[in-house]
């Protein structure tokens, strides 16, 4: 049974003419790895300000464990917040850098020490008590900054984009340490990241963002393969658009028609009516490519011309020229004499993709 930790329940906070939340709400269970992602300005740190305390919305509210936050000051909310950049204290040792908000609690010294040796060993990082943060690196300062929030035992746990500094393989690391380390604690955790990969890799639940609104919340899987809006959709890294209007729905699926004469399908045409316009959109790894029709009856058969191959290390990518006009962009495992990786830049090509794959929108 789920229970509520966290809740905004119609939340707008403005910052003089500019909008950052509008009318935005969002359950968080007790918990969860709920992670908020969009592109910058969308609103994702201010709603971490707003459940931090560090800011108060205009209008709505924020509830922490079904208490109304409003008024109540950083530190006597149940929360913590770690940030990208650490702000460690330059001058303390780790030890003391983690045992500095246990200090303000003015718990005893055997206390402090029993708690802190307990988050370093949990964070990995036994015997580093007495290094200074200049002579970490990167994943330590990380780990020190998680550990002196979580020392404080909050029920929940802000992260700001924390692994935004460091670098790729490192971040990746991160990611899987962080992870497991909720499943450890199995306390609430808020992340914020503009980074699609990480959000899907980490999180039980993925909101994503668009101006101050909520365009859709969901698992990972949720998101990716069934995206609500276009915006999600592109912002998840769908590439294919095709403007078109609907048919009536068959036996074969839902037929569209694009303006220069294309004729598609999807499994279903998201309840929207014949004749109304929408957009049909498809993912790049849906695509099949082959120098012949593998099945010159299947439905989404596309003719057309690669203008343009990129190795991208782990796949190849091709830009394919329709005959029909425009463009499409195909996607595939770089494995050798496998998939479509023969095919080359001026080669006449075919492009198909199951109806179930299709994705439609409707504004």
């Amino acid at each position: 049974m789920t229970e509520p930790i966290v809740e905004l329940r119609g939340v707008t906070k403005r910052y003089g003419k500019h909008v950052a939340l509008d009318d935005f709400s969002l359950v968080v269970q007790r918990g969860e790895f709920i992670t908020l992602l969009g592109p910058s300005g969308s609103g994702k740190t201010t709603i971490l300000r707003l459940v931090a305390g560090f800011e108060q919305p205009q209008a709505g509210q924020v509830l922490i464990q079904g208490q109304d936050a409003a008024g109540l000051p950083p530190y006597v909310r149940d929360v913590n917040t770690v940030f990208q950049h650490f702000a460690l204290f330059p001058h303390l040792d780790v030890f003391h850098n983690v045992a500095f908000g246990l200090d303000q609690m003015k718990l005893t010294r055997d206390e402090i020490r029993h708690r802190v040796k307990a988050i370093l060993d949990l964070v990995e990082l036994p015997g580093k008590e007495d290094r200074y943060p200049s002579q970490l690196s990167g994943g330590e300062k990380q780990r020190v900054a998680l550990a002196r929030a979580l020392v404080l035992e909050p029920s929940v746990l802000l992260l700001d984009e924390p692994l935004g500094s460091l670098d790729e393989k490192l971040r990746k690391q991160m990611q899987v340490e962080l992870k497991r380390l909720h499943e450890r604690l199995k306390i609430t955790f808020i992340f914020v990241t503009h980074d699609q990969e990480e959000a899907l890799v980490m999180s039980d639940r993925v909101a994503v963002l668009n101006r101050g609104r909520l365009e859709q919340v969901g698992t990972g899987e949720e998101i990716y393969e069934r995206p609500r809006t276009r915006f999600v959709a592109e912002f998840m890294g769908v590439e294919n658009f095709f403007e078109v209007t609907l048919a009536a729905p068959a036996a074969e699926g839902c037929r569209c028609e694009t303006r220069n004469g294309l004729t598609l399908w999807a499994a279903e045409g998201n309840g929207a009516p014949a004749g109304a316009t929408a957009t049909l959109a498809v993912r790049p790894e849906a695509l099949r490519l082959s120098l012949a029709p593998l099945n010159p009856a299947a439905p989404n058969l596309l003719a057309g011309e690669v203008v343009e191959v990129i190795y991208e290390g782990g796949s190849r990518r091709w830009v394919i020229a329709l005959s029909g006009g425009g463009r499409i962009v195909a996607r595939d495992a770089n494995s050798p004499g496998g998939g479509a990786g023969p095919i080359g830049t001026g080669q006449n090509v075919y492009v198909c993709w199951d109806p179930g794959r299709s994705l439609i929108f409707t504004d």
